[in-house]
């Protein structure tokens, strides 16, 4: 099975020179916790997350009116192509920490694919369980 049978091309984006705010409202909004940041034409240039507005704006006394979303954004994000395999998706996944990738074709956004799309996926049950239990390697219980 390949990523595009999976993904969501359902994607909300924002503009790197937007301010943090609206990336917050999006995220508010759609009940989501990362907006990918693409230029005018459709290239992902990085990933704002609910906890990158936090840690790199709020926590440091930063107004989110104010600070634009380029100040803020995680730059450099992984990405799959929409041809690849789901086991490769959740090989990602797991290497990188993440519970999404954006999904490119010929350098454009196309689409989002999540750890729970391969979980609700019973060919992939196997390849979710196994980047779950990578990406939660690091949670320690108190």
């Amino acid at each position: 099975m390949k990523v595009f049978d999976l993904m969501s091309d359902s994607i909300i984006t924002v503009g790197a020179s937007e301010p943090v705010t609206a990336a917050a409202r999006l995220m508010q909004k759609y009940n989501i916790g990362a907006v990918p940041v693409c230029d005018d034409k459709g290239h992902l240039r990085g990933m704002i997350t609910d906890r990158d507005i936090v840690i790199r704006c709020i926590a440091l006394g930063k107004s989110a009116k104010d600070t634009v979303i380029s100040e803020t954004m995680t730059r450099g994000a992984i990405t799959i192509d929409d041809r690849a395999h789901i086991s490769e998706a959740a090989r990602l996944m797991a290497d990188a920490q993440v519970r999404r990738l954006p999904v490119c074709r010929d350098g454009l956004l196309v689409g989002m694919i999540s750890l729970a799309d391969l979980a609700r996926n019973s060919d992939c049950d196997t390849e979710a369980a196994e980047a779950l239990c990578e990406i939660s390697k690091n949670i320690r219980r108190t």
